[in-house]
């Protein structure tokens, strides 16, 4: 598979049989975050949805057995009121996108339809930051242009590529992790760790 242009990256092969199947963000860091906390190897995941697979150009159902495509992922990991809790695709911190401040930490380049960071690279040990607050006008220029990834650069956008950051944030804030929502905070630390996931598409 190519991430960024002119970069191969993964490999292809059998899908091995004993692969947990995701078929969402969200299930991916459950599978995740079930194994951290008892301190067990994170299985082989089998992802078949979510904007991590559509970053890494899957997205189907295959069945284990089959042939497919292997890459070694990142993981994200947020510390929110003293609770771990573990992301593979992105996290953002908003209270609309329309108005407010928003954060996003980004694995992969897609929340949906948006390429929100079209430079992430979800095994390069670094998870893209996008800092924003920008006037309401620009909001809506950029939201025109998230589908193609042209919102960036952007002065009223500040990116930046971190292995762990610190965020503070002026009030609480609603936190969403692979579009799940984990609650409100003041306070994100924010790392990733390089190379967690075994991940097939």
């Amino acid at each position: 598979m190519t991430i960024r242009k002119g970069e191969d990256w993964g490999s292809s092969g059998v899908i091995p049989a004993d692969v947990e199947i995701a078929a969402t963000d969200h299930e991916a860091a459950e599978i995740a975050a079930r194994h951290r906390r008892a301190n067990t190897p994170i299985p082989p995941i089998l992802l078949t949805g979510g904007d991590l697979a559509r970053t890494l150009g899957g997205g189907r159902s295959v069945d284990p057995g089959s042939e497919g495509t292997n890459a070694t992922v990142d993981l994200g990991a947020v510390l929110i009121d003293g609770k771990l809790q573990w992301f593979v695709a992105h996290l953002v911190a908003r209270t609309s996108w329309l108005r407010g401040r928003v954060v996003v930490a980004a694995n992969a380049a897609f929340i949906g339809n948006w390429n929100i960071a079209p430079r992430a690279h979800p095994g390069d040990g670094r998870l893209d930051l996008l800092d924003a607050d920008p006037p309401l006008s620009d909001r809506l220029k950029a939201r025109r242009r998230l589908p193609l990834g042209t919102h960036v650069p952007h002065p009223s956008i500040t990116t930046r590529r971190v292995e762990a950051v610190q965020v503070d944030l002026d009030r609480p804030t609603p936190i969403r992790a692979d579009g799940r929502r984990l609650g409100t905070a003041r306070s994100l630390s924010i790392r990733v760790e390089g190379g967690a996931l075994d991940i097939w598409i």
